[in-house]
């Protein structure tokens, strides 16, 4: 099965629910063996799913667990050696703990590949197909995707029978474009900031630049926080959390620390900087507008970013509502 539409729209209940009810009602091929594989890319994505499979599984009777690196690997090890029946994972953890003979992948009725764009972004896709073999080859492939550029149409090609077409960005979020010189990011950032009081996620093209923005809030009195592959897990689990709380009204990131990040009732999204690939704006944008709540997003763009802006528009089929900014 082939599932590809944008973030916020219900891919996990699209197969948790089904998963849920199938494990349910059919006898494990061995005993305590591991019946359903959901792999993922980041670790605040395994989280997330697992919590789903928390709220959607309590009285089922089945058992999960969410594994991932950057922690000990011993509790992970413990539960797995009291039977699990549906294993959440990150590729790093899991083919180290294949190593160990820890997890066995024999048993497997139902195996899904989630984020596959973001999986192959990430550099996954040798660890992808290092992973098929040890699979059953009677099973169910669940393969989901927020965008379909043309490396993730041959994996999806070399695992499926057929593909769905490119998902148009969510007709729910107001998309508005500011045409600005780049001087002047840092005062339209800082008014709109003012003008709206509500939570905001920014996004930054780098690691660099999300730090000097969130710096530039802080020193404008809007409190914020910044996420990247250069914060500690720690870190960016416990500015997710205090963002969610409301705590932090703004959060920075880059798109990979973003990935997979649910936060209910996102009202906005601004793009600081222009993705360099269309289909992340997608991504970026789908962080509001989310299990059909209405959303907005505001991208700044630089007269140098203005080719960025029309393949965008190109891609969504959607002419977004511009503005000219002048301080």
């Amino acid at each position: 099965l082939m599932g590809c539409a944008q973030t916020g729209t219900g891919k996990t209940a699209a197969f948790a629910l089904p998963m849920l009810d199938r494990l349910t009602a059919s006898a494990p091929r061995k005993k305590g063996a591991i019946r359903a594989l959901i792999l993922t890319p980041t670790r605040e994505l395994a989280v997330q799913i697992g919590d789903s499979f928390s709220d959607y599984g309590k009285y089922v009777g089945l058992k999960h667990l969410t594994i991932f690196g950057g922690v000990k690997q011993g509790p992970q090890v413990e539960a797995l050696r009291g039977g699990v029946d549906i294993l959440i994972a990150t590729p790093g953890r899991l083919h180290d703990l294949i190593g160990q003979r820890f997890v066995e992948l024999d048993a497997i009725t139902h195996f899904v590949l989630d984020e596959a764009d973001r999986m192959l972004d990430m550099g996954f896709v040798a660890d992808i197909k290092r992973l098929l073999p040890l699979l059953p080859k009677s099973r169910q492939t669940l393969f989901f995707s927020a965008t379909m550029p043309a490396d993730i149409v041959a994996l999806s090609k070399s695992m499926l029978t057929e593909v769905t077409p490119v998902a148009s960005a969510v007709d729910a979020i107001d998309q508005r474009v500011y045409f600005v010189e780049k001087p002047e990011k840092k005062k339209l950032l800082v008014s709109l900031l003012r003008e709206e009081d509500k939570s905001v996620l920014v996004f930054s093209r780098t690691k660099h630049g999300a730090d000097n923005i969130s710096r530039l809030l802080s020193k404008s009195g809007i409190r914020s926080e910044a996420i990247h592959g250069n914060k500690s897990q720690n870190h960016r689990q416990r500015v997710l959390t205090d963002f969610k709380s409301g705590k932090i009204r703004v959060m920075v990131a880059t798109d990979i620390a973003a990935r997979g990040i649910d936060i209910r009732e996102l009202e906005i999204v601004i793009n600081y900087d222009l993705p360099d690939v269309p289909e992340t704006y997608v991504h970026r944008i789908g962080r509001t507008g989310r299990a059909g709540h209405s959303g907005t997003a505001f991208t700044f763009c630089t007269p140098d970013e203005r080719p960025l802006m029309k393949d965008i528009q190109r891609l969504t089929g959607k002419k977004l509502n511009a503005e000219t900014y002048r301080a």
